[in-house]
């Protein structure tokens, strides 16, 4: 297992001043004041999520309830799985979980050092605990993925990435139907791929979705902002940042620091995941 990096904390920010969905609740900025914390350089990967599981039997969300969501263009025959109405690319499977990523018949096999997915909040608490750390609060989230920038849009700086500057694991082509995977990844890529920020920290954005420990809530006083809330509430949802190996800016434009989504705690699909944070001594 990589060494957890070591982060100052002090005073720092959440969100942004400049929000692109301000829908998700991007902005305004807030201060915050960090203690000194740890996190791991990258996302828990298959391998290590599968030590856990052989040591404590711990059965996932998905394993519980029976099917996960994979996309469409990682199964071998889509129109066999039932497509939930609001999202046309994904598909129901059954037996899908961590373990089997599309289903039955498929396996971890060549994709250990993979972020494990199909993970939900308390899949990802339940691991955390097991190793003694914790998910990140969204501010230190954004802390550590800014990577000791002052407000980058991504942890490298400002320059949107292209098919020709590759710097994180995203759509490249026509969503949902046709990926070039120009970036040499159609699902997700090793939970070290591409360079890491200047934290040394990899896959801050793209690849999955990563849990934080934060109830989902939009900052602002407007009915679009209560009702948002409403919904949050009654779903039990949780922050998840980053965005995925899905984002690309025609649809999911969420593979920037400031950007977010809530999601209920029993979410399951083939694009979540988690990193860990530890407490600072």
């Amino acid at each position: 297992m990589s060494k957890a990096i070591s982060l100052p904390g002090g005073i720092s920010h959440v969100g942004t001043d400049a929000p692109v969905i301000a829908a998700d609740g991007e902005g305004p900025a807030r201060k915050v004041r960090l203690k000194p914390f740890l996190i791991d350089p990258h996302a828990v990967s298959g391998a290590r999520y599968r030590d856990f599981v052989r040591e404590t039997g711990y059965v996932t969300e998905a394993e519980r309830y029976g099917w996960s969501f994979v996309f469409h263009l990682l199964l071998e025959d889509a129109e066999r799985y039932q497509a939930p109405v609001d999202t046309l690319w994904w598909r129901k499977v059954d037996g899908a979980c961590w373990l089997r990523p599309e289903g039955p018949g498929t396996n971890l096999d060549g994709r250990e050092e993979h972020p494990v997915t199909h993970i939900s909040w308390a899949d990802a608490n339940a691991y955390a605990a097991w190793c003694g750390g914790r998910l990140p609060t969204e501010a230190e989230w954004e802390f550590a993925a800014r990577g000791g920038l002052e407000e980058p849009r991504f942890p490298w700086g400002d320059e949107e990435p292209t098919d020709s500057v590759i710097r994180c694991n995203i759509w490249q082509g026509s969503f949902p139907h046709s990926n070039t995977a120009a970036d040499g990844y159609v699902g997700t890529a090793p939970v070290q791929s591409f360079e890491p920020n200047g934290y040394g920290l990899y896959n801050m954005v793209g690849n999955v979705w990563e849990w934080s420990s934060d109830v989902f809530r939009v900052r602002s006083v407007s009915r679009d902002a209560r009702l948002r809330n409403a919904v949050a509430r009654d779903a039990s949802e949780y922050v998840m940042k980053g965005g995925s190996y899905l984002c690309h800016p025609s649809y999911c434009y969420r593979y920037r620091i400031a950007a977010r989504s809530g999601r209920p705690a029993d979410t399951s699909s083939g694009n979540t995941g988690f990193r860990v944070a530890y407490d600072g001594v």
